[in-house]
């Protein structure tokens, strides 16, 4: 197989890695770099679970390349929480609204939620709730986590301010 080296960051943390060329970003995360909150689920870009943030998008890393995140920045549910533990804005709304259960798709709905507070048009309650159509939850029933994204809008819209991902 032919490898290639990538220099990028990851969680704010400057790396190089070697990757085969059909290495998903998804498996390179969790099986090198060790972020297991890169969840798989469908691995085919449906149910959102492997979502993460690469240049202030959100993607969903089963669709990208290892490859292809070559110079970028990528930020993993790992990443989100402040170096001394503070929870990220979206985490702790998650949390307010009881937003998860199982935690599956949690980290996912995270990413998504993380980019969209962190847009300069700071996403509102209705961009928020389209963008979780992208998303499936098996154990929640959506409530929590539209409750979620009701209060991070409220937070991000309201305050005037967005929150860094």
């Amino acid at each position: 197989m032919s490898e290639h080296a990538i220099a990028w960051t990851v969680n704010a943390h400057p790396r190089r890695d070697r990757v085969e060329a059909r290495t998903s970003l998804a498996d390179h995360l969790r099986l090198e770099v060790g972020c297991t909150g890169v969840h798989l689920g469908c691995e085919h870009g449906v149910c959102g679970a492997c979502t993460v943030i690469v240049d202030g998008r959100a993607v969903r890393s089963c669709l990208m390349l290892a490859v292809q995140a070559d110079g970028a920045c990528v930020t993993t549910v790992e990443g989100l929480a402040a170096p001394d533990g503070t929870l990220h804005t979206v985490q702790q709304a998650m949390r307010e609204a009881h937003g998860v259960q199982c935690g599956f798709c949690t980290p996912g709905v995270l990413m998504t939620f993380a980019a969209l507070s962190s847009d300069a048009a700071r996403a509102d309650e209705q961009a928020m709730i389209a963008a979780m159509s992208g998303h499936i939850c098996r154990c929640t029933g959506y409530q929590g986590i539209r409750r979620a994204a009701k209060a991070l809008a409220e937070r991000t819209v309201g305050s005037g301010q967005g929150t860094e991902a």
